[in-house]
């Protein structure tokens, strides 16, 4: 079978799950379970896949979509929390203080508080976090969680301390070949990490270039499609403040990702940018002269809000802001010490409090649960504290608790047949065909039809590899090693190369389907994922071509670190 016909047909599975998604607009519960038996019967009838290892690969699919939802539970339980301890209130009266206007306010939260989690923990946590705390303010469930997923760019390939370069780049790499093209004996060559860090340093300039303007684009998105007169340029208005706010990250970021490596820029650069940003709304620094809100609630669309609708009572007398906001507290310094500090961080991620499902129908295929490194933890063990902190009632809380559930259970089909689909996909390397596996396959055909103009594409094949693993480190494990290789054919930076790889995988994450839906569940919102995949196409559209205009112009110029 020639190249370019086995492409296309690695393809079709990315494509059911468009046509189904975003054209016929079928709600994720509906949809997914036709795009798994898809790409299972794809791996069986081309791929020659045994039928034991897609079934051991949906298996393994199951046991990562438990995890998810485990997360999905807690950050919904943690908004339940603040909810009936009257906390909500408290919180939406101070950032009413800091300013009415929404576009800032989605800046300060989504943009900023969310590169701030996402620096931290990653996996999608910032919008678990971030689109609760929007909808607490009054957004509109489906604003919150589009700007929740349009951030999941800029911050995430620095994300969870540096995983997707140290983690995915880096054993990505890890190959005979790249070896010797660098010139070191093996992985455990300094000479092979520095080789990481240039990589990570291209990503950290490429990011901050296109991902300043990514605060305006959230601004743009939410008066297009939920203003009162839906039109981009109310969005505009905020330009001056945005770029402020966007180069407040952006430029302590690059900083820190060229000089100290992929650890800390986006904790860092939000950390850094999060009181500058706050006190300049505060003051009124380039702020627009006229708030921007939302139209009024009577004349929402039907499908903006989910079951989830926070209760706004009267502010309890002793609901201090400060009380208020101390879940977010814990969550923020419980995820930054799990990462961080070494031991406590080599506890949560023993051997014996790891949960293993091992050599799944003996295939080799096994999955790993880190239940108490898992963000799900974090956030029941804020919202235990929180119990006493707040003086709650055992009553309010077990209210919570059963609302909490039924939300999280909506999102379970979805999720258990997105992520089964997905491993059926990364899995089909093994197979009796003799066929590379189908995100390889598909990568090959692209890179057939670029040729030497491969490092305007590079971004693509990354966010096609989010899409399909919803992970920014996964599709640097399975491309790193690929985009290397055509860098070299063509002769060009290879570190350059990849990290357009890289940035692309971020870009991707924005429309990722399990992101999507488990984003939505958090708010309980069902049935829109198509219709969010395809707003989110456009921010991410404008990331990858912008990725691929620098890259093309860095290879052109001779830019760039490494060789």
């Amino acid at each position: 079978m020639g190249l370019g016909v086995l492409a296309l047909l690695a393809f079709t599975p990315i494509l059911v799950v468009f046509i189904f998604l975003v054209f016929l607009r079928w709600p994720a519960k509906h949809a997914m379970p036709i795009a798994w038996a898809y790409t299972g019967i794809m791996g069986l009838l081309v791929w020659k896949m045994d039928l034991v290892r897609v079934i051991a690969s949906s298996i393994q699919g199951v046991v990562i979509a438990v995890s998810i939802l485990y997360i999905v539970f807690g950050a919904i339980l943690m908004l339940n929390t603040l909810t009936y301890s009257g906390a909500v209130t408290t919180i939406r009266r101070g950032f009413m203080d800091i300013t009415p206007d929404r576009r800032i306010q989605v800046i300060i939260i989504a943009f900023l508080f969310g590169a701030f989690i996402e620096g931290a923990a990653g996996f999608g946590t910032p919008a678990a976090v971030a689109a609760p705390l929007l909808v607490v303010l009054g957004f509109p469930a489906l604003a919150a969680v589009l700007a929740a997923l349009i951030i999941q760019s800029v911050p995430v390939s620095f994300g969870a301390v540096g995983t997707p370069m140290l983690i995915g780049v880096r054993t990505g790499l890890d190959n005979p070949v790249v070896h010797e093209y660098i010139g070191v004996a093996s992985a455990a060559d300094p000479g092979y990490l520095e080789y990481v860090y240039m990589t990570a340093a291209n990503v950290a300039v490429l990011h901050a270039i296109v991902g300043t303007l990514i605060p305006l684009a959230i601004c743009m998105m939410l008066t297009r499609f939920f203003g009162k007169n839906r039109k981009f340029s109310e969005g505009l208005e905020v330009l001056p403040f945005a770029i402020f706010a966007g180069l407040s990250f952006t430029i302590p970021y690059v900083l820190v990702g060229v000089f100290l490596g992929p650890d800390f820029p986006s904790l860092l650069g939000s950390l850094i940018a999060l009181p500058i940003v706050i006190t300049a709304a505060r003051k009124g620094f380039l702020m627009p002269s006229k708030p921007w809100d939302f139209p009024p609630e009577s004349e929402w669309e039907s499908d903006w809000m989910g079951s989830l609708r926070p209760k706004l009572e009267e502010e309890r007398a002793n609901m201090t802001l400060f009380k208020a906001w101390v879940p977010y507290l814990i969550v923020a310094l419980l995820l930054v010490l799990s990462r961080i500090v070494d031991p406590l961080k080599a506890a949560l991620t023993a051997p014996g409090v790891t949960l293993w499902v091992r050599n799944i129908m003996e295939t080799g295929i096994s999955q790993n649960w880190q239940i108490l490194y898992s963000p799900g933890t974090i956030f029941i063990v804020t919202v235990t504290c929180s119990f006493f902190i707040l003086g709650m009632k055992w009553e309010e809380m077990s209210k919570a608790i059963s609302v909490s559930a039924k939300t999280m259970i909506g999102a379970s089909v979805a999720l258990g047949f997105a992520v089964p689909m997905v491993r059926i996909f990364i899995n089909s390397g093994v197979n009796a065909s003799g066929f590379d596996s189908m995100p390889i396959a598909l990568a090959q055909g692209v890179a057939a039809v670029a040729g030497s103009a491969w490092p305007a594409f590079a971004a693509v094949i990354g966010a096609l590899g989010a899409f399909i693993a919803g992970s920014n480190t996964v599709s640097n494990m399975m491309f790193s090693l690929f985009q290397h290789g055509v860098a070299t054919e063509i002769g060009v930076n290879g570190a350059l190369v990849v990290a357009l790889q890289a940035v692309g995988g971020a870009a991707g994450n924005m429309i990722c389907v399990h992101n999507v839906v488990a984003a939505c569940a958090v708010v309980g919102l069902v049935g829109v994922e198509g219709k969010l995949i395809k707003w989110a196409l456009i921010p991410m559209t404008y990331y990858l071509v912008a990725a691929g205009i620098l890259g093309m112009t860095a290879v052109g110029l001779g830019l760039g670190f490494g060789f």
